[in-house]
């Protein structure tokens, strides 16, 4: 069974329901928890009570700094929302370190940013050192993934689609909200992953709901494409795509047409006003709920509860 583990700016806890007990280690990073195991079993194991997960102030269980890739359009109903038909081809792009948060920090929107976005994730901790080349068969991910988080890959759509700039649309300070739980799994806990459920609510109104059954590009051959031009290292961080559900989508097929037609200014401006009318786009005072787990709860990644405030 996979093992629950929370940080804190005091260390390590392993969660045992509702209470967390803490883990004897020196490790600083993520990759120096993962590095000692022992330890983490060792304060399942205890009989220690331990002292209740809702006095703590959690963090982020992926410490930074550390690559931070991610899947574009990866699930088939996110596909169809963004008006992609036929095959889509497999996509990569980076986040900066420096945009990962705690669970329960506020996602803040910069002055210039409009359109602020939600994208429920997945996120893949890995465990040991990926070099390019690596083959990554479905039977060696436990050699390669040591856990998973809840991730949230907000975006600022103005940014991405004015200057097709995934960088920075998805890299300002806050923008990747992260935990609140790191499970590590044993190898039996990977065959129920396509059974794993994401949920992302906003101010209690479900907007994503999906399992990674309507993922298009697996964990497996997702490591195995990236690690064709990409080494990733032990703590690093890949975030495996959104279900359908944002407020963003593909204008209906006659106004794409004619919009085609437009000049690039006159079609955003046209673009802009309409999706400004969209209410499901983020604003300050708003609360993102996100989740990720199996119905019967045998992987349990725990529910981050974000709000989202303007830049002073």
């Amino acid at each position: 069974m996979s093992i629950n583990v929370l940080r804190t700016a005091d260390g390590w806890w392993v969660v045992r329901g509702d209470r967390a007990v803490p883990v004897e280690t020196k490790a600083g990073t993520t990759a120096e928890l993962l590095a000692d195991r022992a330890a983490v079993r060792e304060a399942a194991a205890s009989g220690e009570a331990g002292t209740p997960v809702a006095d703590l102030a959690v963090l982020s269980p992926v410490t930074t700094p550390c690559r931070v890739v991610a899947q574009m359009v990866n699930y088939r109903s996110h596909a169809r929302d963004s008006g992609f038909t036929g095959d889509i081809p497999p996509a990569f792009f980076r986040k900066a370190s420096g945009s990962v948060t705690g669970p329960g920090e506020a996602v803040v929107r910069p002055s210039h940013v409009k359109l602020l976005d939600y994208e429920i994730e997945l996120g893949l901790v890995i465990g040991a050192p990926l070099p390019v080349g690596t083959v990554v068969e479905e039977q060696d991910l436990p050699s390669y993934v040591a856990g998973l988080v809840v991730t949230n890959d907000v975006s600022a759509r103005d940014i991405q689609l004015t200057r097709t700039q995934f960088y920075e649309s998805k890299s300002y300070p806050t923008f990747t909200p992260t935990g609140p739980y790191l499970a590590l799994l044993e190898p039996e806990d990977f065959a129920h992953l396509l059974d794993l459920r994401l949920k992302l609510s906003v101010n209690g109104e479900l907007r994503q709901d999906r399992t990674l059954a309507d993922m298009i590009v697996r964990p497996a051959q997702a490591l195995t494409l990236l690690a064709r031009f990409q080494t990733l290292d032990v703590g690093d961080l890949l975030l495996t795509g959104t279900p359908g559900g944002t407020a963003l989508k593909a204008p209906p097929k006659v106004v794409e047409k004619v919009g085609a037609l437009l000049p690039p200014a006159v079609k955003w401006k046209a673009f802009f006003k309409s999706q400004a009318k969209n209410p499901h786009y983020l604003s300050a005072g708003d609360v993102i709920t996100a989740s990720i787990a199996t119905p019967d709860g045998r992987i349990d990644l725990g529910e981050q509860r974000t709000p989202v405030a303007d830049a002073n």
